[in-house]
């Protein structure tokens, strides 16, 4: 088994590489996701959340709010940190389960956004970053995802910075062009990673 972390700034495409390696047979371990699936109604993550954070980051269906808590962790380090201490240890437990569950010569890939800001690189054999410029990213957000320029720049400028990624990349994937010059490289990327998995079965 080859352990993959993969990382990018928001909006570098790391979602799209995340589906190709998916599409390949990689077993992707989406941490985002699986962050939203620890805090579902219900369970002991939300329930930990709301006994931190009150009742107000519920909307009325009794869903965790994610704007309302975000605009509460996002102003605040200390609120964040106390935020990230209930849900990472949820979702490396519950990473480590998926992880365990893959075959002997399995590429798991860890989609992790926030690989070197928390200093992850050293739990995996490798580190795939996918790179995109700033004023790239900061037009997919504006334009795709809708943010307002200021908001992105705010998100952005939260996150680790380029050259910081890049330090730790084992491959580096670059998506500043269009989305049909990515599948090449991650296609080369994952012949890397499939012959790495076969020589430590």
């Amino acid at each position: 088994m080859v352990k993959v972390g993969l990382t990018g700034g928001i909006g570098a495409g790391k979602s799209e590489v995340s589906r190709l390696f998916a599409s390949y047979g990689a077993v992707v371990v989406d941490s985002d996701r699986i962050a939203r699936e620890v805090v579902e109604p219900g369970t002991p993550g939300l329930a930990a959340v709301v006994a931190e954070f009150g009742e107000d980051v519920l909307t009325p269906e009794g869903a965790l709010d994610r704007p309302r808590l975000g605009s509460v962790v996002f102003a605040d380090p200390g609120r964040l940190a106390a935020l990230n201490a209930i849900v990472h240890p949820l979702v490396r437990a519950r990473s480590a389960e998926l992880e365990a569950a893959a075959a002997p010569d399995a590429v798991v890939v860890h989609d992790v956004p926030l690989l070197v800001e928390n200093g992850l690189q050293s739990l995996y054999d490798l580190v795939v970053v996918i790179d995109a410029s700033e004023e790239t990213r900061l037009d997919r957000l504006v334009r795709l995802r809708g943010m307002k320029p200021e908001e992105a720049r705010a998100r952005m400028a939260a996150q680790a910075t380029r050259e910081q990624r890049l330090a730790v990349a084992d491959f580096v994937v670059d998506n500043d062009g269009p989305l049909e010059a990515l599948a090449p490289q991650v296609e080369q990327v994952w012949a890397r990673l499939t012959e790495r998995a076969a020589e430590q079965r």
